[in-house]
């Protein structure tokens, strides 16, 4: 697990810290020229910015709080040594507000999707559009993998450790 938090982090984490700012940037400038004759752009901007501050949030809780545990229970089981206590009790309370998360996302880009025709830049539109619908739809991918993994490899992981070691004080 604390190998696949590293990955989450080095690669998923640190792509979004890196485009967020560019395509915030560029959403900025297409509005700007081309608001008026495609008001969508505005929306996209206003979801775009939402989902950029939830997953900051996001990421936070997870690099500061649920990865440093997992990486504490994962290696506390190694060694045969007793899980320290978590703040949150069961690893299911972060897990299930990271979904939620993850939930939230979706809809996000989702609606993102939606109003951008599926990432097509009208006929009309300049390279900085191109371009912003371009990275809009990359952003997109990175973070399906992101969710995939957290949702499918990760988080179902740390769930049966601490299951099947009885990790939890509670289990």
């Amino acid at each position: 697990m604390a190998e696949l938090t590293r990955h989450i982090i080095d690669d998923h984490h640190s792509y979004i810290r890196r485009e967020s700012p560019r395509l915030i940037s560029l959403l900025a400038k297409v509005v700007e020229r081309h608001g008026a004759a495609h008001p969508e752009v505005k929306s996209i901007q206003e979801l775009f910015q939402a989902l950029t501050d939830e997953l900051s949030l996001h990421m936070m809780k997870e690099e500061n709080v649920l990865f440093p545990y997992l990486a504490q229970m994962e290696a506390a089981l190694s060694e045969g040594r007793p899980v320290p206590p978590a703040m949150f009790g069961s690893v299911e309370m972060p897990i299930s507000r990271m979904l939620a998360d993850h939930d939230d996302a979706g809809a996000l880009t989702a609606r993102i999707r939606s109003l951008s025709s599926g990432f097509a830049a009208p006929a009309d539109a300049c390279p900085s559009y191109r371009a912003l619908y371009q990275g809009l739809e990359d952003f997109e991918r990175d973070l399906h993998q992101h969710v995939h993994l957290e949702n499918n490899i990760l988080f179902p992981r740390a769930l049966e450790m601490e299951r099947k070691e009885g990790a939890y004080a509670g289990a």
